[in-house]
């Protein structure tokens, strides 16, 4: 841990003596110092500083990728706080939390965990990147988030995702929700659709991503049918396979001009 706190104070000094203005800019420093080269959406994601964000987009475009490198950042510039990444399942939070890990490598750092959760890396300024399950009693107990990244939210039950909300109360925290669609529910429908002005929406579908061959896309096409093609490559929120009904069938039924009928 020693050797990690010099690395961690030379890459710290390193970048204060560039004074050069794009030093600061996150970026950058990502091109520079993790080896990541952002296409044009990922660079917005990860400049932004809104406070509530949404990215919605395809498969593979490489979401979790660059909110990995926003948390890290969080974690070396902002001392003693905490990122907390939420998933559906312990296997992709862990992955998450590898994905962190393998950048703090490219700085020459070896992060360890905290020592309380499995998935955990603590750095040298007393900062911390958790990941935990969409599961409500393992979530409790954490406060004063900095950093909220909640991963495949739209597989995220809502009950979980009014549970960790008010961690970001007291450190004011940044939340960010990532994931393809799942349907028209949820609260990651909710919020992206009727959530209002304070969220910051990112969309991007696989004809936009340049990772994605155009050939791969055509095969998904013809062999995984529509809905599914719309859904996962699209962004689209389509219909639930197993509902009986549409939506927005049901909604265009619906009045709210009728007075209720009372018996007196």
């Amino acid at each position: 841990m020693a050797n990690d706190a010099m690395k961690f104070t030379r890459h710290a000094k390193t970048l204060r003596r560039n004074s050069r203005p794009e030093s600061n800019d996150i970026v950058e420093w990502a091109r520079t110092h993790l080896n990541f080269e952002p296409d044009e959406v990922q660079a917005r994601v990860l400049r932004s500083e809104s406070k509530r964000g949404i990215l919605l987009c395809t498969r593979q475009w490489g979401k979790s990728t660059v909110t990995a490198a926003m948390a890290l950042h969080h974690a070396l510039f902002t001392p003693r706080s905490l990122t907390l990444v939420v998933a559906p399942c312990e296997r992709q939070s862990g992955e998450f939390v590898r994905k962190a890990k393998t950048f703090a490598l490219e700085l020459g750092l070896k992060p360890r965990g905290d020592g309380n959760n499995d998935h955990s890396l603590s750095f040298p300024n007393h900062s911390r990147i958790v990941g935990v399950p969409a599961k409500e009693d393992t979530v409790r107990g954490y406060s004063r988030v900095g950093l909220m990244l909640i991963d495949e939210a739209a597989r995220v039950p809502d009950e979980l995702y009014k549970a960790v909300r008010p961690m970001l109360a007291v450190g004011k925290g940044r939340l960010w929700l990532m994931s393809t669609p799942h349907g028209k529910r949820g609260f990651f429908h909710d919020e992206w659709h009727n959530g209002g002005a304070q969220w910051e929406r990112v969309s991007v579908t696989a004809l936009e991503c340049p990772r994605i061959p155009k050939e791969f896309l055509e095969e998904e096409r013809r062999t995984q049918g529509r809905l599914w093609f719309e859904q996962e490559y699209l962004c689209k929120f389509t219909q639930v396979r197993e509902a009986l009904f549409d939506m927005e069938m049901v909604g265009r039924l619906v009045r709210q001009d009728i007075k209720p009928l009372v018996f007196t």
